[in-house]
């Protein structure tokens, strides 16, 4: 038997991203259904944000304490101890129950059907149960796509019997491998490097390109690597793994590398990138192709299927691929449904309430490494390609007081892009321990479009890391 129920608003996925954009409809009044497949809280809550952050925060500590003259004495050589790290870790990640989750969404009358959901033509989506039934869900206003990417693994001779860690499995391994080989240079890999390394493994980079985060302003992949090899990793560029080899699931497995070479470890993680999660959610019973990234207008709503009641939001349209981003563009998306639902036209207008903007000129990100790093914004050559006026300003991070404070013998980097034509700032970079703290005030400069002269009047409090803002301008002051 089937099972028909009729929701104003059905959201496929219950990520960060569905989870706003159903607590943004369910807030407007509209019944909301939120139909997940795995856990409540999705990528982000176990195999993700919160596990990788708990992995490498107490080697963050750890290393802030050895750089201070009299903690470091007080630490002296001391290592992280393993097991109370993952147990830290576990603890972040729910111990992999979404207990907690559900009980918000009963809290907020968000309706949880769990099961496969897939498209099953227009406003409809059929969810199989765990009990092997079957429901059909109807909207009345909206359908949200929300499902996210998986970690996508190249197809190599060799890849199918060598059990390759994703992401996923390197947040949540049980176990601290003893030699690690990872594949691939940016976020995931140089986290996970990080990580893993700290813990005792012995870590090895292979990197396709010439350097580490190569979305990123060329100075933080540089001091990055140089990060990475003070902590005993091994870091190789232009080469990558063309077949791998493991005789069972518990043997070592070895790479065979372009340059000819093999190297061999315990594991291997692949952090070469990421597919969309819509290669089996029904897309061709609304005329798109399974698998494609679903392009979408600045509400979020898909722009290819006519009636205008298909919405995705988060990685699933690729616009940009971070937790905090995907829960802006479900709280964007959440208020143009429910305006649409009430009758009330979209302003989409740049920085409107029913336009995700910041998608586009104001993305924040930090890579939780040793130095850590930290952006928002444009950088440099995406600001030059787009043609505007730009000037480019630099500074040593260590010669702030705040930072000389901080740490001894601080090592980092700021960087601001400035538009001349308009005053304005349109990106900002920080590496450095600790500079993740100093990016939202970038972020809101951006945003807001501060003019420079104004920002000459946010006065930073002394001695802070924040002084650096002082420093920037007065080398664009002259």
């Amino acid at each position: 038997m089937t099972k028909t129920s009729a929701y104003d608003v059905i959201v496929i996925g219950g990520g960060p991203t569905g989870e706003n954009l159903a607590d943004r409809t369910r807030a407007a009044g509209l019944t909301t259904a939120l139909v997940e497949s795995e856990l409540v809280g999705g990528e982000c809550s176990y195999w993700a944000c919160m596990p990788s952050k708990a992995l490498l925060r107490p080697a963050a500590a750890l290393a802030g304490a050895k750089e201070v003259a009299g903690s470091r004495e007080a630490v002296g050589d001391g290592r992280l101890e393993a097991a109370a790290v993952l147990a830290r870790r576990d603890y972040f990640a729910s111990n992999w129950k979404d207990d907690g989750q559900v009980a918000w969404l009963d809290s907020v009358g968000i309706d949880l059907v769990r099961g496969q959901g897939r498209l099953d033509g227009p406003r409809r989506v059929a969810v199989e149960t765990p009990e092997g039934g079957r429901r059909l869900l109807t909207a009345r206003h909206a359908v949200a796509v929300c499902t996210g990417t998986r970690a996508l693994v190249p197809d190599l001779p060799g890849i199918a019997d060598a059990h390759p860690w994703t992401s996923r499995d390197a947040t949540s391994s049980p176990e601290v491998p003893g030699r690690l080989i990872v594949v691939g240079g940016g976020v995931v890999g140089v986290e996970m490097a990080t990580a893993w390394r700290s813990l005792g493994s012995e870590v090895t980079v292979l990197v396709r390109g010439d350097g580490l985060l190569p979305r990123w302003e060329p100075f933080a992949g540089e001091l990055v690597a140089e990060g990475l090899r003070s902590a005993g990793v091994e870091v190789r560029t232009e080469v990558s793994v063309t077949a791998v080899r493991r005789e069972s699931e518990f043997s070592p497995v070895t790479a065979t590398l372009s340059d000819g070479s093999e190297l061999t470890a315990d594991e291997i993680l692949f952090a070469t990138g990421r597919t969309p999660r819509t290669d089996d959610l029904g897309l061709d019973t609304v005329g798109l192709r399974p698998g494609d990234w679903l392009t979408v207008d600045d509400s979020c709503r898909v722009t290819d299927v006519p009636g205008g009641w298909l919405y995705s939001a988060g990685d699933s349209n690729h616009r940009a691929l971070l937790t905090h981003q995907g829960k802006y563009q479900g709280r964007i998306a959440g208020a143009a449904i429910a305006a649409l639902a009430a009758g009330h036209p979209l302003d989409t207008a740049p920085w409107s309430p029913h336009s995700a903007t910041a998608d586009l000129l104001a993305v924040p990100q930090v890579v939780f490494t040793h130095p850590e790093a930290a952006s928002v914004g444009l950088t440099e050559a995406d600001a030059t390609r787009s043609g505007r006026s730009v000037r480019v300003i630099d500074y040593d991070l260590g010669n702030v007081s705040g930072a000389s404070l901080y740490a001894d013998s601080y090592r980092g980097r700021a960087r601001a892009v400035i538009d001349t034509d308009r005053g304005v700032l349109l990106g900002v970079t920080f590496v450095g321990p600790g500079v993740g703290e100093l990016l939202h005030a970038a972020t809101i400069a951006i945003t807001g479009e501060v003019p420079i002269d104004r920002l000459w009047h946010a006065v930073p409090a002394y001695p802070t890391m924040s002084e650096i803002w002082l420093r920037l301008l007065e080398a664009y002051r002259g």
